[in-house]
């Protein structure tokens, strides 16, 4: 018999019989996964695969051609006599040696009267041996007369066993088979059969996580077997292996400088660096920093490339030296463009660049579809081919050189890029100097250094670039501008470039009450992640309160006056001037509509095309104003709002008459502030025409850009909504609907007249 042993490492599970000081087996429960435990599974699965048997789920019962075969060839006899047993098993299954014989016969022997002492009768006893015997012929047979074996048996069982299934397990494992029992739905019915853990042991692992309850042996075989596919497109291994902060704790440029002989490794292993360092620890010497640092690389005759501001798009040519096809499958996608790597230098390392950039692309076409990776892959090919001569020319184990990305990677074609470079023989390092900017890279190898003062405005120092340093003074001042502008209520000029307009559903008392205040004032308002939420008022008022008493409606034009601010923009729409007109000499000519259709390309609007159009007018706008202004462009097409987008062209409507604004629009926006007062525009409509396409797409985009909009209808007619796909607009029922008004010249309107004489002589309202 077998003696079931207690596990130092889960390693001993695939030693050899003869290295187990004895006649060792393992039998252990699995309620926890983690990375060991994954790995260790899908190793013994493998094992037990090509010596072993697989139970997924539950030992099927035999059925009665199974039971008509036994009967045929063993009888209906029954004793629990060892010898009974022992002869029965030699004619049952005929392959195993006289001491296998004996030690599954004697384990069935003492399983059976284990059964009598609890008190089955005769009739029962029969039941279980039979069954006992079946399982081992149709599902254990081709590990019996293995038992004893060097290569120890394997079984691994996933599911919830039934009693009469661990006893028979229990023989096997007494017998000479090593056991794993994964239990998804925990250990709880386990031990009702055996509550003091008498025939395996619990695996216990401090960082482990539960099965999930669905989990199967089917998705560990699909696991290997994806494995074995991706092991037959990788091909053979590189001689060499880079291994990216594993062998130091990682200290930021100090570590990258250490002399690569200090660092440990050998022929095959490469220790490298692979870090992201946001912030400064000295504002004053870290440029001084930065060239003590290039100097010394260069006098260790380290190659160093750096990138400031972001690595730069693939160039139209340097895309079309990209060999690639129609693909099928990310396996095909994937090593036809490996094609396209070569380092002839050094055979061997271009054997590694172009192993890890399948795996890498292998593992990223997990989360894309075929189009996006296949863009993906020619993206990181184009710009290894761009540095791979600057970087890897001198190459040798000893002298790797450093490639630094001065700031951060802005999306996840630049995080893949330094991924990808993160897996072959050079160090990364990745200088994020303002650390409230955000890096696109997420990786669990890449080790982070964070100090708490940021650096704005510098540059990788090198020969070809001009070096600017603050002096101490100025960088007191920046931190005291820090001090006193971040989360402490009060705001710098044009502290964000970026926000989001929330509308406010608001009562009609409450527009006049919120019109003139600063957006910090108002409900909702908040800066989060470095953005402004804006809450803005985009609003419709109809009727005219006391209208029937007041059929010049002095008080309703008194009420608008009330609300002319210095920001405010009026529009009367009987003079028939769309919003979108940019000059005073208005023309039915829009100079950006003949060319709409090149600023917007699947889905997306072309920037660079619109920036360096000579129809684009805003160029002379803050550059991040122009960026808002795009980014609310896309939003507006993107959502929808204006009937029939994506449908007819009606985007590149949309497109032309955002862009070509009336300049008093565009310079209330350049003035705009996000946390102070914000624009607004009123829009009168005493008649039934409908608003213009023009004007509906531009009042939108206005309130998406942080105006306050606001609606005055008297006709109470439904003809503001006309060109919106869904409600957008909040209606105030202010009274009764008059019609035939005429907009007043406003300059001879008080802006009083509406309030009472006690509002006036409180001044409520003001």
């Amino acid at each position: 018999m077998f003696q079931r042993s207690k596990l130092n490492s889960l390693d001993e599970y695939f030693l050899p019989l003869n290295q187990r000081n004895g006649n060792k087996v393992f039998f252990y429960r699995f309620t926890a996964n983690n990375k060991a435990v994954s790995d260790f599974l899908r190793k013994y699965f493998d094992f037990a695969r090509k010596n072993g048997v697989v139970i997924d789920g539950r030992i099927p019962n035999a059925d009665q051609s199974n039971l008509n075969y036994y009967y045929e060839m063993l009888g209906d006899e029954f004793s629990t006599d060892r010898q009974f047993i022992m002869q029965k098993l030699k004619k049952w299954l005929p392959r195993m040696n006289q001491v296998q014989l004996e030690a599954v016969g004697g384990s069935l022997a003492d399983t059976l009267n284990y059964l009598k002492s609890q008190g089955k009768n005769e009739n029962m006893l029969k039941n279980a041996y039979i069954k006992f015997m079946c399982w081992l012929y149709y599902r254990f047979e081709r590990i019996t007369s293995r038992l004893g074996d060097r290569e120890v048996p394997k079984i691994i069982y996933c599911g919830t066993m039934t009693h009469y299934e661990l006893l028979l397990i229990s023989m096997l494992s007494g017998a000479g088979c090593d056991v794993v029992f994964v239990e998804p739905s925990g250990d709880a019915d386990y031990l009702r059969f055996d509550p003091r853990s008498e025939l395996s042991e619990l695996y216990r692992t401090d960082d482990g996580t539960p099965f999930p309850p669905d989990f199967n042996l089917k998705k560990i075989q699909e696991e290997a077997l994806a494995e074995e596919k991706m092991q037959k497109i990788l091909g053979t291994p590189p001689q060499y292996k880079v291994n990216a902060n594993s062998w130091t704790d990682v200290k930021g440029l100090e570590t990258v400088l250490s002399e690569i002989s200090e660092r440990g490794g050998d022929d095959r292993n490469i220790n490298t660096v692979f870090c992201r360092i946001n912030g400064v620890e000295d504002k004053t010497g870290y440029v001084n920093e930065l060239i003590s640092f290039r100097s010394a690389m260069k006098s260790r005759k380290r190659s160093i490339v750096a990138v400031n501001d972001g690595i730069a798009p693939p160039t139209a040519d340097e895309v079309s030296k990209v060999s690639r096809g129609n693909y099928t499958s990310p396996e095909n996608a994937v090593s036809d463009l490996a094609k396209n790597i070569s380092f002839g230098q050094n055979p061997l390392l271009g054997g590694l660049m172009k192993y890890e950039f399948i795996k890498l692309m292998l593992d990223e076409s997990k989360e894309l579809n075929l189009n996006r990776l296949s863009s993906m892959g020619v993206y990181v090919i184009c710009c290894i081919k761009r540095w791979a001569s600057k970087l890897f020319n001198d190459w040798n184990q000893k002298n790797i050189p450093c490639f630094v990305l001065f700031g951060v990677c802005r999306n996840e074609n630049e995080a893949l890029f330094m991924k990808y470079l993160s897996k072959l023989p050079l160090d990364v390092l990745i200088l994020n100097t303002v650390v409230s900017r955000k890096c696109a890279l997420s990786d669990p190898s890449l080790k982070e250094v964070n100090y708490s003062f940021s650096l704005e405005g510098a540059v990788f120092p090198d020969e070809n670039v001009i070096v600017r340093a603050g002096t101490v003074a100025y960088h007191a001042e920046r931190e005291l501008d820090t001090l006193m502008y971040q989360d402490s209520g009060i705001y710098r000029n044009y502290q964000y470039s970026k926000a989001t307009s929330i509308v406010l559903e608001t009562m009609f008392e409450e527009i006049e009450i919120l019109w003139d205040q600063e957006l910090k004032f108002r409900p909702n308002f908040s800066t989060d992640d470095n953005e402004v939420k804006m809450p803005v008022i985009f609003s419709k008022i109809s009727g005219v309160k006391d209208g029937a008493k007041d059929k010049k409606a002095k008080a309703y034009w008194s009420y608008i006056k009330s609300l002319m601010t210095p920001e405010t923009i009026v529009w009367d729409s009987m003079q028939r001037r769309p919003l979108n007109t940019r000059s005073v000499n208005y023309s039915n000519q829009n100079p950006v509509k003949q060319y709409a259709t090149m600023f917007f390309k699947n889905g997306v609007l072309q920037r660079s095309t619109i920036k360096q159009h000579p129809c684009y007018k805003y160029k002379v706008l803050r550059p991040e104003l122009q960026e808002h202004i795009l980014d609310k462009l896309q939003l507006l097409i993107d959502s929808k709002i204006i009937k029939g987008t994506f449908e007819n062209g009606t985007e590149y409507s949309i497109i032309s008459a955002v862009l070509n604004m009336s300049d008093d629009i565009v310079r209330k926006l350049q003035n705009f502030d996000f946390t102070k007062k914000n624009p607004k525009l009123i829009y009168i409509n005493t008649t039934d025409k409908e608003i213009t396409f023009d004007d509906a797409v531009v009042l939108e985009f206005l309130s998406l850009a942080g105006f306050d909009v606001l609606f005055f209808v008297p006709t109470g007619y439904n003809n503001i909504e006309v060109y919106y796909a869904y409600p957008i607009i909040s209606e105030h029922q202010a009274g009764e609907y008059i019609y035939d008004l005429r907009v007043p010249d406003f300059s001879h309107i008080s802006a009083n007249a509406h309030r009472s004489w006690r509002d006036r002589l409180f001044r409520r309202g003001v």
